[in-house]
């Protein structure tokens, strides 16, 4: 009898083991596919930016406040994310977040002019706020494989959902700007459906249990150091990382499609590193030293950009290599942020982000404007510079962040 058990005994800790990263429920599921169609929002509209300008007789710098508005309004939304869903569950949050992006980037796509285009883009960063904020900490909370493996699925999520938007973005693009902007109107109606189907009510059972979150739980989150350090981390990196976004696409020479084909190849290797790469090079160097690597290496590309602007394959190359490094980077910084900080993991995600996307509204514009005022090298050497400060920002703090490389995933 004692055999018997002794037999049986190991056989339930081993199935709680057992599931995997491809081993996850109906629900997580729902949710991933969601955000591939929510991030394919974010590629479709980069190959078609040359495009607006041409069209909408717009300068430079005007176009890229269709990224500025959505990140700024994105950032303050995020404030009030985890005091929404509390109060709504985690479905209805992300059912409202894609809504709000599918009405107005319908609306986008029937503006006329690049004020009303603008404005509504900051419509569009108010419905992200919702979507992404919770789909993350949806997919960490529904998941059976631990924290770690979560994060990676929903990194992978953003990239293949920015990998294949450009692609998509250049074929509408090429026959319309307005293409891209009710093409992801009619994704989210599909996102929309997949969820309510897919996604069973259950997930919100626990909004009663727990605290309703409030709207100071950001800022509280804050005063942990760690969680602070990656934020302000973040928005330094993510000015680099937004004006590749925003002005890479000036400077190229390309259409529409060969846009596409170029952040493309960008979103592939970003999807590709963050699943495949991070994970191993957190586990053999650590995620901070990792992190201050790749974020060096892509300075490195932003100085190469801002140096040979005017040659064309320099430029392409170092846009599609960018894709594997910032893919590295981002899985490793989000798995960072979620065990900085003994809070709520959607207000972890909440308080880092709000920061994070203040760096992402200021860049656009201000490489608009340094190409305006200076020449097309300035922006990409300027984003070069602030990404290297996030590097010896982090590795300056980096006694208060030793210590997410042995939290529980």
């Amino acid at each position: 009898m004692s055999t018997l058990t002794k037999k049986a005994a190991p056989v339930q800790p081993s199935l709680n083991a057992e599931p995997g990263l491809l081993q996850q429920p109906k629900a997580v599921w729902a949710v991933f596919f969601a955000c591939i169609i929510a991030f394919m929002g974010l590629g479709l509209v980069d190959p078609i930016l040359p495009a607006i300008a041409e069209q909408l007789d717009a300068s430079q710098s005007e176009v890229t406040l269709l990224f500025t508005s959505y990140n700024a309004v994105m950032a303050i939304a995020m404030l009030v994310t985890g005091a929404i869903s509390s109060r709504i569950g985690i479905k209805w949050t992300l059912l409202c977040g894609i809504v709000i992006i599918a009405i107005f980037s319908a609306l986008g796509g029937a503006s006329n002019g690049i004020w009303a285009l603008v404005g509504l883009r900051g419509g569009w960063g108010l419905g992200n706020a919702l979507f992404v904020a919770t789909a993350l900490a949806a997919i960490v909370s529904l998941s059976n494989s631990g924290t770690a493996k979560a994060i990676i699925l929903y990194e992978a999520a953003i990239g293949l959902g920015i990998s294949v938007g450009p692609l998509l973005g250049g074929w509408l693009g090429a026959m319309s700007w307005r293409g891209p902007f009710l093409g992801v109107a009619c994704l989210m109606v599909i996102a929309f459906l997949g969820l309510t189907i897919l996604m069973p009510k259950a997930t919100d059972t626990g909004k009663v249990a727990k605290p309703k979150t409030s709207l100071a739980d950001p800022f509280r989150a804050l005063k942990h150091r760690s969680l602070l350090v990656f934020g302000i981390a973040a928005a330094l990196y993510n000015f680099g990382f937004f004006t590749l976004l925003a002005y890479a696409p000036f400077v190229m020479g390309l259409k529409e499609h060969g846009l596409g084909f170029v952040f493309l190849g960008w979103g592939i290797l970003l999807a590709i590193t963050s699943v495949f790469m991070a994970p191993k090079l957190q586990a053999r160097f650590g995620a901070i030293k990792s992190m201050c690597a790749m974020l060096f290496l892509f300075a490195v590309l932003l100085i190469c950009m801002g140096v040979w602007t005017s040659t064309q394959w320099v430029v392409i190359t170092s846009v599609i290599l960018a894709g594997a490094v910032l893919g590295n980077n981002n899985t490793l910084i989000t798995t960072a942020v979620m065990n900085a900080a003994p809070v709520e993991r959607s207000t972890a995600s909440a308080a880092y982000s709000f920061l994070r996307f203040i760096g992402g509204a200021i860049a656009p514009y201000t490489a608009g404007r340094l190409a305006e005022i200076f020449n097309p090298q300035v922006p990409f050497i300027v984003g070069a510079f602030f990404v290297l400060v996030s590097v010896v920002f982090i590795w300056g703090n980096k006694k208060h962040l030793n210590h997410v490389d042995h939290a529980g995933h």
